[in-house]
């Protein structure tokens, strides 16, 4: 079992940044690949980024591409999200999700683990 929780998220203008943070806790974090989704009221969750367990491959959802940032330290148990030039169209609730090596990153049912969520929410 893995247990993740995120933190970070917050209120912040359009033009903004956040970082949000998703720390496990449980079996060996550095196998497993991980995700990161939002889900905004109304709406499908959607994929947003992902990591591989090294931290050597990332891939991002074409609206977050150049604006958001992946990334892991492993020694801490962590997987980061850099946000910037925030969009109100960023606003969702933001789950990050671990997944065994094997099957695509973007899907949502490839993964094995989720946290809770942070919530994201950007004013114009």
């Amino acid at each position: 079992q893995v247990q993740l929780v995120e933190s970070g998220g917050g209120l912040v203008q359009a033009g903004g940044s956040l970082k949000l943070s998703c720390v496990a806790s449980g079996r060996a974090f550095n196998i497993y690949h991980v995700g990161w989704f939002r889900q905004a009221p109304g709406k499908e969750r959607e994929f947003v980024a992902a990591i591989s367990w090294s931290g050597g491959s990332t891939s991002y959802a074409d609206s977050v591409k150049g604006r958001f940032t992946i990334s892991r330290d492993n020694a801490q148990n962590t997987v980061y999200l850099q946000m910037n030039s925030l969009k109100p169209e960023d606003t969702a609730v933001y789950h990050c999700a671990a997944k065994r090596p094997g099957s695509t990153w973007s899907t949502a049912t490839s993964y094995d683990y989720w946290g809770q969520g942070t919530q994201v929410t950007i004013s114009s």
